[in-house]
C-alpha cells in the first residue's frame, strides 16, 4: 500500500492525497489551491493521475481548499461515487455551483483583456454545469456509519469539529488478511466553540495524516476575540467608520452571526451603543451557507440546541440583514452611515470583499478585521504583515484604516488543540504524516510532539509517496466489536426512542399553537422545518439500529 501526498504538502490549500492498495485507488480530497498567481497556476496542472483510474474520492469538507478541483476531476474522467457527510453534501451544492460561476467569470474577464492584447483566450478550469455534473456523482452519509465501500475497504466520518459536516476519516485498508487503519484528521476545529461540537477523538490507528494550519501558534481565548471585536465595532463607528471583516462565507460567517446575535439581544451594555449599526452579511454564499446550516440542526453544539429548544434563532437577530445583488452590494459603498459588513472571500482573493476594501482601505476612520487564516501569496496575508500599498483592480491604494487579527475566531485547531487531540491515541500510530501547513510550522509542530508525546513525525514538505507496511494495530473482529458494542447500542437505541418521544411533544403543540396570525406560507415553512428535524431523528435511529448489518450503509 502506498499513499501520495499531491496537495496541501507546500502550504494549506490544494489538500489532496492518492492511496493505491492491491486493488483500488482512493483519493482523499480534491481540493484547489488558493493564493497568488503562481500558486492558482497549480490548479490547471494535469493530474498526477488519471482520473479515470480512482475507485473511491472521501471528501472531508466542503472547503474548496478540500474540494473546489471536484468538478474537473469528473470533467477528466472520474466516473466514481463522492462520499462525505450529509451536512457536506448541503454546502457542496451551494459552494461549487458558485465556485464553476466564478471561473466562468474570471476566464471572461481574462478573455476581454487578451483580446485588447491580442493573446490568446482562455478556458474556465471548469463550469456551472461540470459543477453540477460533479454533484450527481456525491454520495451523502450519517456521521459515525461504518459504510463498506467493498468488501476490503471501509470507512467512518466523524465529526472534526471544524465547518458544518467536516470530519475526521478512518479507512480500514484489507490487504493479504491483514487490515490496516488510515486516519486522516482532515481540518480540527477548536474545543469549546459555539454551534459545533467537538473534534471527536480517535484512540487507534496505524497511519495518520494530520493537519498543521496552526502547529507553532496559540489562539487568544475566543471569548477575548469577541469582547475585542464589539470593542472595535464601538471604536470605529463611533468615529464614522466601517468596520470590514473578510470571512470564508462557510463556517466564520455563521460563527460571527451567532456572537453578534448574543450582543445585540443578551448584553444589555451594550444594547443602546449597538441599536442603530446594521450588519451586513454581503456575499449571496455566506447567506445561502447560513441557510443549510438551519437546516442541519442534527449536528449542532448542545449550546445551538438549547437556543432553538428556547424558541430562538441564533442565526438571525433584527440588525442582521443579507445582501444579494451587486446593486445592493454597491450601495453599501455610498451609504455613509457607519456599519460592519461581513463579506467573502476570506482571504481577500476574490469577491465583493476586494470592493469593500477598495472603498474603505483607504479611510482612517475604518477598520479592518480579520478572523480567519491567511494564506502566503494573498492579499489578506499582505494587509496583516503590514503592507502599507496594496493594488487592488490595478489601482494602488493606501492602508491608512486599522487593520486587526482576531486569531481567536479561527475555525483550525491551534498548537495545544493539535497536540490535545494527538495525545488522544492510545497507542502510537506507526507513522504520522504532517500536511496542510507552511513548511516552518509543520517542522515546529514535529519537534512540539517530540518533545511531549515522544512520537515521531514525517515532515511533508513536496510531493512525495511513501509505503505502508501491512503491520496492523487492530484485527477486522475487534474493529467490528468497538464499533457495535452490544451495550452501547442498547443505550444508543434508548436515547433514541426519548429523543423521538419528546420531538413528537415538540411537533405536536407547535402544530396546535400555530393560529390564524400565520399566513399559509409560514405554515408550511414551519411544517418543513420541523419535518426535516423529524426526518434526521429517523434517520439517525435507522443507522444505528440496523444491528444485523454492523456495516451500515
Amino acid at each position: 500500500m502506498k499513499i501520495k501526498f499531491l496537495g496541501a504538502a507546500t502550504s494549506v490549500t490544494g489538500s489532496s492525497h492518492l492511496i493505491t492498495t492491491q486493488k483500488h485507488k482512493i483519493l482523499l480530497d480534491c481540493g484547489m489551491f488558493q493564493g497568488n498567481d503562481e500558486i492558482e497556476a497549480l490548479n490547471r496542472e494535469p493530474f498526477d493521475f488519471d482520473p479515470s483510474e480512482i475507485d473511491f474520492v472521501i471528501l472531508s469538507h466542503a472547503h474548496i481548499d478540500h474540494s473546489g478541483r471536484l468538478p474537473l476531476l469528473v470533467k477528466r474522467g472520474y466516473k466514481g461515487q463522492i462520499y462525505c457527510t450529509d451536512a457536506t453534501a448541503d454546502l457542496l451544492d451551494i459552494m461549487l455551483k458558485d465556485s464553476g460561476y466564478i471561473q466562468e467569470r474570471e476566464a471572461e474577464w481574462r478573455n476581454k483583456k487578451n483580446q485588447r492584447k491580442g493573446k490568446p483566450l482562455v478556458e474556465p478550469l471548469y463550469t456551472f454545469n461540470d459543477a453540477q455534473a460533479a454533484l450527481k456523482q456525491v454520495r451523502p452519509v450519517l456521521y459515525n456509519q461504518l459504510i463498506e465501500l467493498d468488501p476490503d475497504l471501509k470507512i467512518v466520518f466523524n465529526d472534526a469539529g471544524h465547518v458544518l459536516g467536516s470530519s475526521i476519516v478512518e479507512l480500514f485498508i484489507k490487504e493479504d488478511d491483514n487490515v490496516s487503519k488510515i486516519v486522516f484528521s482532515g481540518d480540527l476545529g477548536m474545543k469549546n466553540r459555539p454551534i459545533l461540537r467537538d473534534p471527536t477523538i480517535i484512540k487507534k490507528a496505524d497511519y495518520l495524516i494530520m493537519e498543521t494550519t496552526y502547529g507553532n501558534r496559540v489562539h487568544e481565548k475566543n471569548a477575548s476575540s469577541i469582547e475585542k471585536l464589539i470593542e472595535i465595532v464601538l471604536k470605529t463607528t463611533k468615529r464614522g467608520g466601517n468596520v470590514i471583516i473578510p470571512s470564508f462565507a462557510v463556517g466564520r460567517t455563521q460563527e460571527l452571526i451567532f456572537e453578534f446575535n448574543r450582543f445585540y439581544e443578551e448584553h444589555s451594555e451594550y444594547r443602546d451603543a449597538l441599536s442603530n449599526i446594521m450588519v451586513y452579511i454581503d456575499s449571496p454564499m455566506g447567506a445561502s451557507a447560513t441557510e443549510v446550516f438551519r437546516r442541519n440542526a442534527q449536528v449542532f453544539d448542545d449550546e445551538m440546541k438549547a437556543y432553538i429548544l428556547q424558541g430562538d434563532n441564533p442565526l438571525d437577530f433584527k440588525n442582521l440583514k443579507f445582501t444579494r445583488t451587486s446593486e445592493d452590494s454597491m450601495a453599501l459603498n455610498q451609504d455613509p452611515s457607519p456599519k460592519i459588513i461581513i463579506s467573502s472571500s476570506g482571504m481577500c482573493e476574490a469577491g465583493r470583499i476586494k470592493h469593500h476594501l477598495k472603498h474603505n482601505l483607504w479611510n482612517p476612520k475604518s477598520s479592518i478585521v480579520f478572523v480567519g487564516y491567511q494564506a502566503e501569496g494573498t492579499l489578506g496575508r499582505a494587509l496583516v504583515n503590514g503592507s502599507k500599498v496594496v493594488t487592488i483592480f490595478g489601482e494602488k491604494i493606501n492602508v491608512e484604516a486599522e487593520i486587526y487579527n482576531l486569531e481567536g475566531f479561527s475555525g483550525h485547531a491551534d498548537r495545544n488543540g493539535l497536540l490535545e487531540w494527538l495525545s488522544g491515541f492510545r497507542v502510537k500510530p506507526h507513522r504520522i504524516f504532517l500536511v496542510h501547513g507552511e513548511e516552518e510550522s509543520k517542522r515546529d509542530f514535529a519537534r512540539t510532539v517530540k518533545e511531549t508525546l515522544g512520537f515521531d513525525c514525517t515532515v511533508v514538505n513536496k510531493v512525495s509517496e511513501y509505503t505502508l507496511s501491512h503491520e496492523s494495530i487492530q484485527t477486522e473482529e475487534e474493529i467490528l466489536q468497538e464499533r457495535v458494542s452490544p451495550e452501547a447500542l442498547a443505550e444508543i437505541k434508548n436515547r433514541i426512542a426519548n429523543l423521538h418521544d419528546f420531538l413528537e411533544t415538540i411537533l405536536y403543540n407547535t402544530r396546535l399553537a400555530m393560529g390564524s396570525n400565520l399566513s399559509p406560507d409560514q405554515v408550511t415553512e414551519i411544517n418543513n422545518i420541523l419535518l426535516g428535524l423529524e426526518k434526521n431523528i429517523i434517520n439517525l435511529g435507522s443507522a444505528v439500529t440496523r444491528e444485523s448489518n454492523p456495516f451500515v450503509e
